[in-house]
């Protein structure tokens, strides 16, 4: 079945949002997955699988593609180690092609400084128009 509003509103009718901004303002994907040793998916939305292309490379692959490769990528890399040596220079880029995003996948580098290193907690989420 199908429920049309226009806006959703709180039980007790204080807060309300306009349907537009829970559809477009939502991350239409996000991931949490271990990059250190074997490289594993611990909870994700929107994404299918994961590929290990090498040190501090990865692929991530949406279960349903985006409309174009306008959408906004971002993400994050959490230190595995107990000092905040590097926490100045950790870093997680989305890789870019010659002809720019892709729309059924994301390619993810991680590293420090300027080195590509595994890194065990890496987070990213998708906001954009889905296919």
């Amino acid at each position: 079945s199908i429920l049309r509003v226009n806006t959703l509103t709180d039980a007790s009718s204080n807060n309300s949002i306009a349907m537009s901004f829970v559809a477009s303002g939502s991350a239409k994907a996000w991931i949490n997955f271990n990059g250190s040793g074997t490289v594993a998916i611990r909870d994700s939305f929107n994404f299918t699988s994961l590929t290990d292309n090498g040190t501090g490379d990865y692929t991530q692959t949406f279960t349903s593609a985006f409309s174009n490769n306008d959408y906004a990528p971002a993400c994050v890399t959490q230190d595995s180690e107990s000092d905040t040596s590097n926490f100045t220079t950790s870093y997680a880029a989305i890789y870019r092609s010659a002809v720019g995003l892709q729309t059924t996948d994301m390619r993810l580098g991680s590293g420090h400084a300027s080195t590509r290193y595994d890194i065990t907690g890496i987070f990213a989420s998708v906001h954009g128009d889905l296919a």
